[in-house]
């Protein structure tokens, strides 16, 4: 492999951004649906809606969580292993969720939503192994077309949770388990996928191009952060991509409650949270082409402009359904820019070598800031209205123009 022709590696490439995105939309059909069903869950098995949210919460943290070892797993085994194992782990969790179901077991739930959380981490490590084989061309197009593969499953996932829980019932299954055994079908169409079609693995690909042999020793959270500190571009990219997530979950999952709040129907509700979504993947290619042709860096600032923009719209017009529904496309399309981009810099920047623990890092560092966003959110939109929970992303959205600025004299 070490004397593949560009066009040999250019064939090799296209092939895998293919099979990385028919993964990712296979896996998507399944997964869209778990968070609503699994607040649903959560208020009937809990006796209490104040656990509606541990869906998302418990999912986002399972992500985090699985994002080193799933890193470590496709440094020794490669990409195929790593994809095909959390893939396994998100099945392990549909089927947890079915049993929960059946003898109405709140904490097997909630075990189950965190093994869910893999399907996360599954999606965001595909965006960076289409970036691993070197070509001529930069990366942000492939990586981007792997990110928009999310929209077909994003978009039509929600809506087969009725079908899903008639198939159960049709075959015996407890109420709100039939939509999980479409999860189970989704991701195991999905591993079957990423198991017989990335071949050749496209990390190993990039290992033998760059002339490193061997099985790399397991690598620690602190190496990652070792390498990010020492490189002052790769630090501006992870920072740009944890702190727009934290600046996107903590507006849209706030956005539902202050919608109903403000008397408005779940319809409205509905349309609102299905136009952000998407922002957030239907134009990530457009912003992947922007970052190849503009560059990644001036790309994650236009994302940063996009938010700014949504979040004075959304702030200014929070009693204006038409506004909040404008300010959440943006809150969207932001997020897109400045995830592609700011992955792609990543990609570019780090050595092969240490590229899949680095992404790890920040894979499960992007979940924990989604997290806490997330988690302080609700107390922010409380003491200080919606206006002011607009207000307060700002904070992040400054903090990466600053760092775009300390980092540009490293390039």
């Amino acid at each position: 492999m070490a004397q593949a022709t560009k066009a040999d590696l250019a064939a090799i490439q296209a092939r895998t951004v293919k099979v990385l995105a028919t993964g990712q939309s296979l896996g998507g059909f399944g997964f869209g649906a778990t968070l609503s069903v699994g607040a649903i869950m959560a208020t009937e098995l809990s006796g209490t809606p104040a656990w509606s949210g541990a869906a998302a919460t418990l999912s986002t943290l399972g992500s985090a969580f699985v994002a080193i070892p799933l890193a470590n797993a496709a440094s020794k085994r490669g990409r195929r292993v790593a994809l095909a194992l959390g893939a396994g782990l998100a099945i392990l969790g549909a089927a947890g969720m079915m049993l929960a179901a059946g003898i109405r077991s709140f904490p097997i739930e909630l075990i189950s939503l965190f093994l869910l959380g893999s399907a996360t981490a599954v999606g965001l490590q595909a965006r960076f192994a289409a970036a691993d084989i070197p070509t001529s061309k930069k990366k942000g197009r492939d990586l981007s077309i792997v990110v928009w593969a999310t929209t077909l499953g994003a978009v039509i996932g929600p809506n087969l949770i009725a079908p899903g829980e008639a198939l159960g019932l049709a075959i015996g299954l407890p109420h709100l388990a039939g939509p999980f055994l479409l999860t189970i079908i989704a991701q195991t169409s999905s591993t079957l996928v990423f198991w017989f079609g990335l071949r050749p693995d496209p990390l190993f690909v990039a290992r033998e191009v760059s002339g490193i042999s061997g099985i790399p020793a397991r690598r620690k959270a602190s190496e990652a952060i070792a390498v990010i500190r020492k490189t002052p571009i790769a630090a501006f990219a992870v920072m740009s991509i944890a702190l727009s997530h934290m600046v996107m979950v903590s507006v849209m999952s706030m956005t539902p409650a202050h919608l109903s709040g403000a008397g408005h129907s779940l319809a409205d509700v509905g349309l609102t949270i299905s136009l952000h979504v998407a922002g957030m993947y239907a134009f990530a290619p457009v912003f992947g082409i922007v970052s190849d042709k503009l560059g990644a860096r001036k790309t994650v600032l236009l994302g940063q402009l996009i938010l700014l923009v949504s979040l004075a719209v959304s702030g200014f017009g929070q009693f204006d359904f038409y506004l909040v529904m404008l300010g959440l496309f943006l809150l969207g399309l932001g997020w897109s820019a400045a995830t592609v981009a700011g992955s792609a810099l990543l990609s570019e920047t780090v050595d092969v070598a240490d590229r899949p623990h680095v992404q790890g890092f920040s894979d499960s560092l992007m979940s924990l800031s989604g997290a806490f966003g997330g988690a302080i959110s609700g107390t922010i939109l409380t003491l200080y209205t919606f206006g002011g929970l607009n207000a307060a992303a700002l904070l992040p959205v400054v903090l990466i123009v600053l760092g775009a600025a300390y980092s540009r004299r490293w390039r």
